[in-house]
């Protein structure tokens, strides 16, 4: 059951936000003016997870915000957050899905949720921005129709252990 945030549920928020395993990287490269890419494996896998957010409470109170839960009995699996984006897109800032539940069609449901919330603000598709460490999370948007558009090697040059580079992931409708 997906579930927009509320002021009644905020408090499920964080719980989807796990870790995940870094086997490797994706290495894109542009040719033709098109993006394609491959693979490097790394010879330690290492887990990775990402700082909890606040819970912002503008995404329950403003237009061209939202944020979709995915519930499994009463438990938040599953995190999406959007927002509108100054270039006709909306822009997934976030998306989360607990460990036990990835690969049982989750995060397909809640991006479908994300396109259907898109399209009936009537955006131009989606767009996100992943790191190219996040293998799995660069699969899942390849194999949901989504292409790169772009990749930033500084995004995340101002901290010095993070050796990652930002994959911007397109959508359009």
């Amino acid at each position: 059951m997906i579930i927009k945030m509320t002021q009644f549920n905020m408090k499920d928020f964080n719980k989807p936000n796990e870790c995940f395993i870094v086997s490797g990287r994706i290495i894109p490269t542009f040719k033709n003016n098109v993006w394609k890419y491959t693979e490097e494996i790394f010879s330690g896998p290492y887990f990775k997870k990402y700082e909890d957010d606040e819970v912002d409470i503008s995404y329950i109170q403003e237009e061209g915000k939202a944020v979709f839960f995915y519930y499994v009995e009463n438990n938040c699996v599953g995190r999406i957050k959007l927002r509108s984006n100054w270039n006709g897109y909306a822009l997934i800032e976030d998306m989360a899905v607990a460990k036990v539940y990835r690969k049982n069609g989750v995060g397909t449901a809640l991006l479908n949720k994300a396109i259907e919330w898109a399209k009936e603000n009537s955006f131009s598709g989606l767009m996100l921005e992943t790191q190219d460490i996040n293998v799995s999370a660069c699969h899942f948007y390849a194999k949901n129709n989504f292409v790169i558009g772009a990749v930033d090697t500084m995004l995340y040059s101002n901290f010095p252990t993070a050796n990652e580079n930002a994959i911007f992931w397109y959508y359009k409708f």
